[in-house]
């Protein structure tokens, strides 16, 4: 077994939460110490590659670790997840997996998400709220020519859902390189390889088009900062969601888009989490 570490901040606990959560390969342990405010981020895995994989990425170091119990660590393989009756996402990675997936949800549409880098497998109380809302708001775009933009792809899989869904036309991005690639290679895997990602830096990019449907599940300090670009990407009366907000966070976050004119329609609290659903000014 391997592990990797890294010192951090006591105020990014949650983050990396959110980053390895749902993947069965990784294990995370964060150890706090009392009367201090950083933490120590710890991830375990079989492999060594995957530890080398989140060295590259965030820095750290990695050691090996002798005759420990991987099996009481790793959780297995995720549940697959029911969404409206419509959607079930499951972590089928081969196409014979995939196949047996639709075999056993008839008259569903799969999304295969297997566990990577990228968090997003749905399991996720920020991701599982958002897909619910996305198939809602999908609902009366039935037979209508709809466009979706996903800000912070991630795993690429509300881009993905929103294909299923019948947008048709649909932008995912990320900051992290690593995400907009497993988000590409899902796509693949899903039959949706149209959907366009790109590396792209929220706080840096001009929207230069309006979606009916926007989604930024990302923290709430770059959603502020954001929000004056996000508002501008909804087409007037359209839908824009919002997570990846701690509840402490949520009142102060949501109300610097409500000063740009959206009204939140929905705030749902699971956990310590908090997702909205609004319509864009008019």
């Amino acid at each position: 077994m391997f592990v990797w570490s890294k010192l951090s901040s006591e105020k990014w606990s949650d983050a990396w939460e959110e980053r390895f959560t749902g993947n069965p390969a990784l294990n995370l342990v964060i150890t706090t110490v009392p009367g201090r405010t950083t933490i120590r981020v710890e991830v375990y895995a079989e492999k060594r590659k995957d530890v080398i994989a989140i060295q590259k990425m965030f820095g750290g170091s990695v050691r090996e670790i002798k005759n420990r119990n991987w099996a009481a660590l790793s959780a297995g393989a995720m549940p697959p997840i029911q969404v409206r009756g419509q959607l079930v996402v499951c972590s089928a990675r081969t196409a014979a997996e995939l196949k047996q997936a639709r075999s056993e949800h008839e008259g569903k549409e799969i999304i295969a998400i297997p566990a990577d880098m990228a968090f997003g497998t749905g399991h996720h109380a920020t991701t599982a709220t958002v897909l619910r809302m996305l198939v809602d708001a999908a609902l009366p775009l039935r037979g209508r020519s709809w466009k979706m933009a996903d800000l912070g792809c991630g795993s690429g899989i509300l881009a993905i859902a929103a294909a299923k869904l019948g947008a048709t036309k649909i932008w995912g991005c990320d900051f992290d390189p690593k995400a907009v690639e497993v988000s590409e290679d899902n796509a693949r895997r899903n039959g949706t390889p149209e959907i366009k990602f790109t590396e792209t830096d929220i706080l840096k990019w001009k929207a230069r088009e309006q979606y009916d449907i926007v989604i930024a599940n990302i923290f709430y300090d770059i959603l502020e900062a954001g929000f004056p670009q996000i508002v501008r990407s909804v087409r007037p009366g359209g839908t824009l969601m919002v997570s990846g907000i701690l509840k402490t966070q949520a009142t102060a976050c949501l109300a610097v888009a409500t000063s740009l004119g959206v009204h939140w329609d929905r705030v749902v609290t699971r956990g310590k989490w908090v997702s909205a659903s609004g319509t864009a000014p008019k």
